[in-house]
């Protein structure tokens, strides 16, 4: 059996519940089935190995999801804001693709596979089609295959079989839990793990979604609203938006219950200021990646109210919480000893969720079934910290450093927006560590005295050498930095 039991199942439940959609124009769960058999029989009759999409998130994602799930072939969402030739590159690894993209993105494809259609295109067929009906797919098949950032390498196509979507959904999610007048507000991209795993898990608790494809923090904050919206998610970059419109002034979101947040680090004094501005909502830190069917530790609201209000527990809002059932995880040193709680090192982790299989490349898993995520990370109390990626570990003079024990410390300067720490070739050393900070305020904060704030917190040897002052860090959609590219422009700049 394949995801495509988790619409089976919303449909057969509670057929007239809108799945999709604003409350006075949705898509229905049984709508929702009959165009996706339809998009099915689409993908059949063009004998497609692939159903590619390049477009914004929107209901045509369920329908694709569903549709390629129900027709045997897998889905995969590609990142519509990479340039011509990579985008044409990425399509041209898959078998037999049939694409589907939003008119934005359409003229960019064409040839670039047999059949090019647009949403609106691949919708009115498959309202049309005759439905198909098809045997189950099978645990082990390939339903979604995302690639990967590329922050730190070129992208890589990961392949999530059914067997990995299904055990993160049945670890995690009650089905049909969610009350009928529920509704979620979904920004993430499709390309992003976080978007694909918004359309299962909400069908399969009997959610309905409501899509923001372009955010800014005032329409993000009229839907929450307008549409009475109960949970939501967002990237850290989105929430510190919303708190810097807000500046200050409540929420007023009553309805919100639930906002998880996860894809990139989340500066504590953003989170603080976004816990005061919606005192009602239930906050939920979501860390996952990709090779791991999505999220893989949470941080709960009990624990983010528990943190407010004791200022001892203040330390676990920068964790990522509580590994989630059916997960495991340790710490191991680079030799690949397991560490014992507490100690820094890089986390592995186990589970029946964890794909860890590349499209060409094969599996990283080792021998008994743990996936190297690359990240830094210690375990206390239960609770997992992440230090930032492996590859960017600063070694000077010898020393590894994390560049996020430095930012957590300058991110609570007053006059620092928010902070980036890299290392940059130094003759000397090896590599020095430089902040490089958006300033708060119009007015540069003098550099020797945020040199001192480090000093006074930190050991001397992960005292910044030199800070260097920019308007914005280069970041992803999804709000991840990439460093390469501010090591290359600060490198360049001297």
């Amino acid at each position: 059996m394949g995801i495509e039991m988790v619409l089976d199942m919303a449909a057969s439940v509670h057929p007239d519940r809108l799945a999709l959609g604003r409350r006075d124009a949705g898509m229905t769960y049984q709508e929702l089935s009959d165009v996706s058999s339809g998009g099915a029989a689409v993908l059949a009759r063009h004998d497609a190995a692939h159903l590619v999409f390049v477009g914004v998130n929107g209901p045509v994602l369920p329908v694709l999801t569903f549709a390629a799930a129900r027709s045997g072939i897998p889905l995969a969402p590609m990142n519509y804001r990479l340039a011509t030739d990579q985008l044409r590159d990425l399509v041209g690894q898959l078998e037999r693709p049939l694409i589907v993209a939003d008119p934005a993105y359409r003229d960019q494809l064409d040839g670039a596979a047999e059949t090019v259609l647009t949403s609106a295109e691949f919708l009115e067929r498959a309202r049309t089609a005759e439905p198909r009906t098809t045997d189950p797919a099978p645990d082990d098949a390939t339903a979604i295959v995302l690639f990967t950032s590329g922050t730190t390498s070129a992208p890589k196509g990961v392949l999530l079989r059914h067997q990995h979507l299904l055990s993160y959904l049945l670890n995690t999610v009650e089905f049909g839990s969610a009350a009928e007048d529920d509704a979620t507000l979904v920004s993430t991209p499709p390309y992003h793990i976080a978007g694909m795993g918004a359309v299962l898990s909400n069908i399969y608790a009997g959610r309905r979604m409501v899509h923001l494809p372009d955010f800014t923090p005032q329409s993000w904050l009229d839907i929450v609203r307008g549409e009475r919206i109960t949970s939501a998610m967002v990237v850290p970059t989105m929430l510190a938006r919303v708190v810097e419109h807000l500046n200050g002034a409540p929420g007023n979101a009553s309805d919100l219950t639930s906002l998880a947040y996860g894809g990139a680090r989340m500066p504590q004094p953003v989170l603080e200021r976004a816990l005061r501005a919606f005192p009602e909502t239930g906050f939920v830190n979501a860390y996952g990646l990709t090779e791991t069917s999505s999220t893989i530790a949470v941080l709960g609201p009990d624990d983010h109210r528990a943190a407010m209000a004791d200022p001892l527990l203040r330390g676990r809002l920068s964790s990522v919480g509580r590994v989630v059932p059916g997960m495991e995880a340790e710490i191991r040193d680079e030799d690949g000893t397991v560490l014992a709680a507490g100690g820094t090192g890089l986390l592995w982790v186990r589970g029946a969720q964890v794909s860890g299989e590349y499209m060409g490349k094969g599996s990283a898993l080792d021998a008994d079934g743990w996936f190297p995520t690359r990240d830094r990370a210690r375990i206390e109390d239960g609770y997992l910290y992440i230090g930032g990626r492996a590859d960017d570990t600063i070694i000077r003079g010898g020393e590894n450093i994390a560049p996020a024990e430095i930012e957590d410390v300058l991110v609570h300067h007053d006059d620092v927006r928010e902070v980036a720490v890299i290392g940059v070739p130094d003759d000397e050393w090896g590599e020095r560590i430089c902040a490089v900070v958006v300033p708060a305020g119009p007015e540069h904060a003098d550099t020797a005295a945020i040199r001192t704030w480090c000093r006074e917190r930190l050991r001397g040897s992960r005292t910044p050498d030199e800070v260097v002052f920019v308007d914005e860090l280069p970041k992803t959609p999804t709000g991840k930095l990439v460093r390469r590219d501010l090591v290359a422009q600060v490198t360049a700049a001297n």
